[in-house]
């Protein structure tokens, strides 16, 4: 028998249904609350709210943990890579040697634009941010291929991804190489997933740009840890827009937008920011802690709305940095503020006892700035790496047969109803 809430709302009782996760989450399913009892909930926010169940990521903020389909993020950081990764959040499960070879080829046969999609670019002026044309490019790939418009066969969708993943690299270094005046690189074939994009982003025809392999591989662990984090804002965009039916490349298109936001995808950025107000103002690092604490100096990249214990992001990345800042034998001033600032906060009571630890914004932001990667583009790599857990969503929903069009609801607080008054009784309100 099925456990069950009871719910008491005007002397009348309602019993409704106890739905249980596999890692022990509890929620109470209301989806027939307002058909019989005429009420809705309120939830400003969606804090306390799951608009859906779903197998591909769990989040457990107050422990501290990410895993992708069961598998911890920890692990993947060691042992896989983004492609690897990606296969796993979109399909399912690791893929076997054979599989993924496939796929990489696969991914490279994708990379290139359509030659009459390049003339896209040439509608934005020189200065304009490569979030916009990176949404507005993903939009128009799906007048390129309208036999992927409505999906009907696993192998469709697999040209879909494929698709996506190869050429989304492509239209982020595209949009970059646009805003800076520089030719366009086509993509490379021959190289892996992470160094086509470098080549495209930095060579120039009288020179190839080579990365080293600890660049490579801290670029592959951005995107990694980047790749899903369940419901979030732009994840939940691509879900509500999808629920229309609205095919993938619209769908991600969206997710794209709404990761443009500064409390979103731009929150890395706005690290950045931040350090370097440190590094060229007249406070110390102790001076802003403590104005932080008087609330009178916000400091970004800590806290955040799910994890109440250290994001395990963070701690890849905060490795990663500093992997790749040895291996260029730079001395970066902004990562010893990070990490002046990081020994400071994690040592203050007010910070521990609020659980404000450092989140993964604080220092994929130093590993994108080791990179070369300008600060406009930050969202676009946030972009690229959330790319597989749009996709994974998007698929899941678009298979569950009892998927509805989202279509939440609200409480009114305006006027009552009140009469239509003619032009000429009208009085100014202002």
């Amino acid at each position: 028998m099925q456990d069950t809430a009871t719910l008491t709302i005007d002397g009348q009782t309602y019993e409704l249904p106890i739905v249980r996760g596999t890692e022990g989450e509890v929620a109470i399913d209301i989806s027939s609350l307002r058909s019989r009892a005429k009420v809705i909930t309120l939830d400003p926010g969606y804090a306390n709210t799951g608009a859906c169940t779903s197998t591909i990521t769990f989040v457990d903020g107050e422990k501290g943990i990410l895993r992708y389909r069961g598998y911890p993020i920890e692990q993947l950081a060691e042992y896989s890579s983004f492609v690897e990764t990606a296969m796993l959040l979109i399909f399912g499960e690791l893929p076997t040697k054979e599989e993924r070879a496939e796929f990489r080829t696969m991914l490279g046969d994708q990379a290139l634009l359509h030659e009459d999609l390049l003339h896209h670019f040439d509608g934005f002026p020189p200065n304009g941010h490569p979030m916009a044309i990176l949404a507005a490019v993903i939009n128009s790939l799906g007048t390129y291929y309208p036999d992927l418009l409505e999906i009907r066969s696993d192998e469709e969708f697999r040209q879909a991804v494929a698709k996506l993943i190869s050429k989304v690299r492509t239209i982020a270094a595209f949009s970059y190489r646009k805003s800076r005046g520089l030719p366009i690189i086509y993509p490379d074939p021959r190289r892996s997933y992470c160094e086509n994009f470098l080549h495209m982003m930095f060579s120039v025809p009288y020179r190839e740009y080579t990365p080293t392999p600890e660049a490579l591989r801290a670029l592959s662990l951005f995107l990694l840890v980047h790749a899903d984090h369940e419901q979030n804002c732009s994840c939940s965009t691509v879900r509500m827009v999808g629920s229309s039916e609205a095919n993938l490349f619209a769908s991600v298109s969206a997710g794209v937008s709404a990761l443009w936001g500064r409390l979103h995808g731009g929150a890395n950025s706005a690290v950045l920011t931040m350090l370097e107000q440190i590094r060229d103002g007249d406070l110390s690092v102790r001076e802003c802690v403590e104005r932080a604490k008087r609330k009178e100096f916000r400091l970004m990249g800590f806290g955040h709305r799910v994890y109440k214990n250290f994001d395990p992001r963070a701690k890849v990345l905060k490795a990663a940095a500093k992997r790749l800042l040895t291996s260029l034998n730079v001395q970066d001033d902004l990562l010893e503020i990070a990490q002046e600032l990081e020994d400071i906060a994690l040592s203050d009571d007010y910070f521990v006892e609020r659980k404000l630890y450092p989140n993964v914004d604080f220092y994929s932001g130093i590993i994108l700035r080791a990179l070369g990667i300008p600060t406009n583009m930050f969202p676009v790599m946030f972009a690229m790496g959330r790319m597989p857990g749009w996709i994974a969503h998007w698929h899941e929903q678009f298979q569950d047969p009892n998927a509805r069009i989202h279509r939440p609801r609200q409480i009114y607080m305006g006027p009552a109803q009140r009469d239509y008054i003619p032009m000429h009784a009208r009085k100014r309100t202002s």
